[in-house]
């Protein structure tokens, strides 16, 4: 984007010229000796099967300043994980496969659901809990980024912007958010977040006040993107979501540990696509619909971490205020792509606020009902409390399985 504008409460480093990316590899290779880095790959065994990760394998291979790959394989029975080892045996980095369907790694989960502190579903937000365990425990790693595994037009250069800024040691920042525009094809994607997170979040500030939570969610461009960076020290103390709530419950959690000064978000790429969802109308455990339910749900529960009162009445008004908001945003992002030649369909988005509409309702009602409901996965300094030599046990783990 062509802004220096800084927005909200955290620093937003931008794309202002088009820099060398020899210039700034050599930089991260330079700071790789003080602090080494890792790269998170959380992945459904089905993604092998596709181009956008055969793409990004090989712009890693040529990624020099990385020490190690941490890849967390789902839904893969023994032969898929045994063709995923030769898959990803491409790499020339250091590089661990987390077989998380394997039986190695599921009897270690039984050993955490016998104490309650298992993940409570399968799940992005599972994978890469664990895939943050084994980061702590190879103890490679003193800065690391994570990004999804189905971007179609991934080059190496999102991964340099992605993780400079929690590499520098220059640099205070702990954790950074990686941000894009969604315009391909000839139109604007990005349902999730331009019509549901952004006018929500509106929403609550109108109807609950604006928060300090509230205000440094909306300084985030997009806050749904998959990708960010941060320190190892950020890992041992967050509680995630294990759904689809896992983005926003991240921010949460650096916010509730950290100081703004020591978070930012960064410009990424100019050109990003990757695997689109369906609403899914008719089914609101799959999908878009889905995750807006989970969203909704992890918003909710942190305004409630936070002394905000909620009530059947409170969430009737959100969601009239929402539904105002969010056809306002509809107005403006048809201007926005007719500006720009871009192809917006208003019918399209208006059926997506009404889903959206109708799943903010029945997050509040369930969050209403389950106030005993824990949906955090709980931090790994709770785990290690519990079973002290549980790195180990996991680390060992994951070296028998690639062994």
């Amino acid at each position: 984007m062509s802004d220096f504008f800084q927005n909200g409460v955290i620093t937003t480093l931008h794309h202002l010229r088009k820099r060398s990316l020899e210039e700034m590899e050599q930089e991260l290779l330079d700071f790789s000796r003080v602090r080494p880095m890792s790269l998170v790959l959380p992945s459904l065994y089905s993604e092998l099967q596709g181009p956008a990760l055969e793409n990004i394998i090989q712009e890693l291979c040529k990624v020099p300043y990385l020490s190690e790959i941490v890849i967390g394989l789902d839904r893969a029975d023994e032969k898929q994980f045994k063709h995923a080892r030769e898959y990803f045996g491409q790499l020339p980095q250091r590089h661990r496969i987390l077989w998380q369907d394997g039986p190695r790694l599921m009897a270690l989960d039984q050993k955490l659901k016998d104490l309650g502190l298992a993940p409570n579903e399968m799940g992005k937000g599972r994978n890469v809990w664990y895939c943050y365990g084994y980061i702590l425990a190879s103890e490679r790693a003193k800065s690391v980024a994570l990004h999804d595994c189905d971007i179609v037009t991934y080059d190496r250069e999102l991964l340099a912007r992605l993780i400079y800024p929690v590499a520098n040691p220059a640099f205070n920042y702990q954790f950074c958010k990686g941000y894009y525009s969604r315009t391909t094809s000839g139109s604007i994607n990005g349902r999730v977040c331009r019509l549901l997170v952004t006018p929500l979040i509106r929403a609550l500030q109108q109807v609950v006040g604006d928060t300090p939570y509230l205000t440094y969610m909306d300084s985030f461009r997009y806050p749904l993107a998959g990708e960010f960076s941060f320190r190892t020290d950020v890992v041992r103390d967050i509680r995630i979501p294990s759904d689809w709530g896992l983005e926003i419950g991240v921010l949460s959690e650096v916010h509730r540990n950290y100081s703004a000064n020591h978070l930012c978000q960064v410009d990424i790429t100019d050109n990003y696509d990757h695997k689109h969802q369906s609403l899914s109308f008719d089914n609101p455990e799959s999908g878009l619909s889905k995750m807006s339910l989970d969203i909704s749900k992890t918003l909710f529960r942190k305004l409630a971490s936070n002394g905000v009162v909620l009530s059947s009445d409170t969430f009737r008004a959100i969601k009239a205020t929402y539904y105002r908001i969010a056809l306002e945003f509809i107005d403006s992002y048809h201007s926005d792509a007719q500006f720009n030649g871009l192809a917006l369909d208003r019918h399209a988005e208006e059926k997506a606020v009404e889903l959206f509409y109708q799943n903010i309702i029945n997050a509040g009602e369930t969050f209403l009902a389950n106030p005993m409901e824990k949906p955090f996965i709980p931090n790994w300094n709770r785990v290690i409390s519990a079973i002290p030599d549980f790195l180990e046990l996991l680390e060992g783990a994951v070296e028998a399985d690639n062994s």
